[in-house]
């Protein structure tokens, strides 16, 4: 391979040109990074650090308010089972027979008819009473219709109507018992 002498002349200063190319955009790119480390806390502590201890409190704080909200929820269903234990016969008031029979009773409200006949199945093998699953839905239809994005309320609502299946007292009107209080006194 041929070279000629102007070739050779060219490249130191080809070179010497990419050389400062270089050095240039690298000034430019550790420019910032100086000015940014000038411009932190004067006692070395980056402001990352000082947010940290302030979001891990956040963090322990709403991670604590997590577990009591878990603990509550477990008392209550223990409560509420121990509840369903004494006021209920064994096979409507027995654990599985209360778990099994408020999902059955929620399938049947949602129209899931499949996973009902399924759970069913499940509440006979713990011989849990047919007759109180029926008189718990029978109560929760009596009821009328209920908000179903509102699971919450169809939860409350089944679980009300399986510890009384009879439901809840019939709601009276005031204006008539007030009318009803004044013509006694007459």
């Amino acid at each position: 391979m041929l070279v000629s002498d102007a070739g050779l002349r060219l490249m130191p200063s080809l070179t010497r040109i990419v050389a400062v190319v270089l050095l240039g955009g690298g000034v430019f790119l550790v420019q910032p990074a100086l000015l940014s480390a000038q411009e932190g806390p004067v006692d070395g502590t980056s402001p990352e650090q000082e947010d940290r201890p302030a979001k891990q409190d956040d963090q322990s704080k709403a991670k604590a308010k997590q577990k009591e909200k878990e603990a509550k929820s477990r008392s209550e269903a223990i409560r509420v089972y121990e509840e369903a234990a004494t006021k209920l016969s064994p096979a409507a008031g027995a654990p599985e027979c209360f778990w099994s029979g408020q999902r059955i009773a929620s399938l049947l409200w949602r129209d899931d008819l499949g996973t009902a006949s399924r759970y069913m199945d499940l509440y006979k093998q713990f011989d849990c009473s047919q007759n109180h699953l029926k008189l718990a839905f029978r109560c929760v239809v009596k009821q009328g219709p209920i908000n179903l994005s509102a699971a919450e309320d169809l939860a409350s609502r089944i679980r009300d109507c399986w510890l009384s299946p009879e439901g809840p007292p019939p709601k009276t009107d005031e204006a008539t018992n007030t009318i009803i209080e004044g013509t006694k006194s007459k």
